[in-house]
């Protein structure tokens, strides 16, 4: 079943009657899925674009933003296909492509360029390029143009900052080498699409130093409230904040720290960052992103899980249930090995409740002495990274010490956002299961009929059993913050 569905998703834009179809239906399920250009204007949109729609001979379909504007054609200014849910395939498929993905859009071209990526994949530069032009239509370069061109247009559409501080912030090498892309792929000048976007606000951008005020789109429906209730049970003070109605958390990123507040609302996820470096806004995102599981396909989860008996109520009852990712790898594990050992972090300039950073690997290792798995952190012999292999991942966390399958399993599924891992041993998925009349045994062998959806399964069994009448009000969750305090 898996190997199939995979296959159905990786074709998509490779089928170009069904990519039509949606076009024609104008469905935004698909938005951020598959790109489709229009020969005639040399444009390319989202397939939910409001234009009217193209005759069939003049379209073509491509997987990637990047592999539309390698073969010419621009961004359309009405759509804004880069403003989408990114495309679930990263998260389902664990090839290059897919790994190579996440960590493009945490920046790393930006940061260590083509032979860093490569380096962190395993693979030569070489290698690299030609899978990934031959599965995305773009290579390593072009896909990290991409990239930058939307932090490039974020940072010009929301803030004030000057234009030539909005080219370096975006990771360009260059005013020239930034003006010339914003050109090739908006048909503009950065100046009027400045304009254009405030004439579109008819207001000023909020926005005051280095704070940004950005939406997130996702694709609905979207279960806000058991992220929410997730982050306040295991939120770290000073560190995390969690109120009923938004999720704040300080930020370590590549090039300085942050201050992020998350607050869902019906059709996208208000995300207010404080950054001390623009330019790892781009990364700040993307793990913002990955945290919420922004780009996920509810609608695909649905019809494998609502299809089985006993998960169709709560399935049905706690609809666009989300799997939380991780911001930082080391800092998952380093929560799962210490647990309440952890020291406190560095202070940083205080904002929404939270003061600290999250403990380094090394100020845990000094406050928990002579626990191995936590040394094996803090000396740099474990890289989680979002573009590991999964299987390789967790070999490596089985054979650190204090790191049970269980726990290797949790990791993997929360950092690399992997979608079909059941935690089957976790004692509150099994006691949800036996309150859906499953057989907490019988769970592995249940599991076939829920991939590749098996980690979406385990937070359904998870809702069942600490949301037994599958809701959580404001309330509640206020009641768990105060208890926290």
């Amino acid at each position: 079943m898996l190997g199939s569905m995979v296959t159905d998703t990786l074709a998509l834009w490779r089928d170009a009657e069904r990519c039509y179809r949606v076009v024609t239906a104008r469905d935004p399920r698909f938005d951020g899925q598959f790109i489709m250009a229009v020969r005639t204007t040399g444009i390319y949109c989202r397939p939910s674009c409001p234009a009217s729609t193209p005759k069939v001979q003049n379209v073509r379909f491509f997987p990637t933003s990047a592999a539309a504007q390698a073969n010419g054609f621009r961004a359309c200014r009405r759509c804004l296909p880069d403003a989408v849910p990114g495309s679930p395939d990263w998260n389902v498929r664990a090839d290059l492509a897919a790994r190579a993905m996440r960590l493009i859009s945490d920046g790393t071209v930006e940061r260590e360029g083509v032979p860093g990526l490569a380096r962190r994949l395993g693979y030569s530069e070489r290698q690299l390029g030609r899978v990934l032009t031959a599965e995305l239509g773009a290579g390593p370069l072009a896909l990290a143009r991409a990239h930058r061109a939307h932090s490039a247009r974020l940072l010009i559409e929301v803030s004030e900052l000057p234009l030539t501080d909005v080219a370096f912030a975006a990771g360009f090498s260059s005013v020239r080498q930034f003006n010339e892309t914003i050109r090739e792929v908006f048909a503009t000048t950065p100046s009027q699409l400045r304009a254009f976007a405030a004439s579109r606000r008819g207001r000023q951008a909020d926005v005051t130093g280095t704070r940004l005020s950005l939406r997130l789109p996702f694709r609905p429906p979207f279960d806000a409230s058991g992220l929410l209730r997730f982050f306040a049970d295991h939120a770290v003070a000073g560190v995390e904040e969690v109120t009923s109605e938004a999720y704040a958390r300080t930020l370590r990123l590549a090039h300085g720290t942050g201050v992020v507040r998350l607050t869902p609302s019906s059709d996208h996820v208000r995300c207010e960052l404080m950054l001390t470096d623009l330019r790892d806004l781009g990364s700040a995102v993307s793990r913002v992103r990955r945290l919420l599981d922004l780009d996920a396909d509810p609608a695909a989860v649905t019809r494998v899980l609502g299809a089985d008996p006993a998960l169709a109520p709560v399935v049905a009852a706690v609809p666009g249930i989300r799997v939380p990712g991780a911001i930082d790898g080391e800092e998952l594990l380093l929560r799962a090995l210490a647990g309440g050992l952890l020291p406190p972090g560095d202070e940083v300039p205080g904002e929404w409740g939270v003061s600290r950073l999250f403990p380094t690997a090394a100020q845990v290792a000094e406050a928990v002495p002579g626990h191995a798995g936590i040394a094996a952190l803090a000396e740099g012999r474990l890289d989680l990274h979002v573009g590991r292999d999964a299987a390789e991942l967790r070999a490596e966390l089985l054979a650190t010490p204090g790191v049970d399958p269980s726990t290797a399993d949790y990791v993997v599924m929360r950092v690399l956002g992997a979608p079909d891992v059941l935690l089957a041993e976790d004692p509150v998925v099994r006691r949800g299961a036996e309150a859906l009349g499953i057989a907490p045994d019988s769970l592995p062998e249940r599991a076939r009929a829920w991939t590749p959806w098996c980690s979406y399964a385990g937070m359904y069994l998870l809702a069942r059993f600490s949301r037994p009448e599958h809701g959580l009000g404001d309330d509640d969750l206020v009641a768990v913050e105060r208890r926290r305090r």
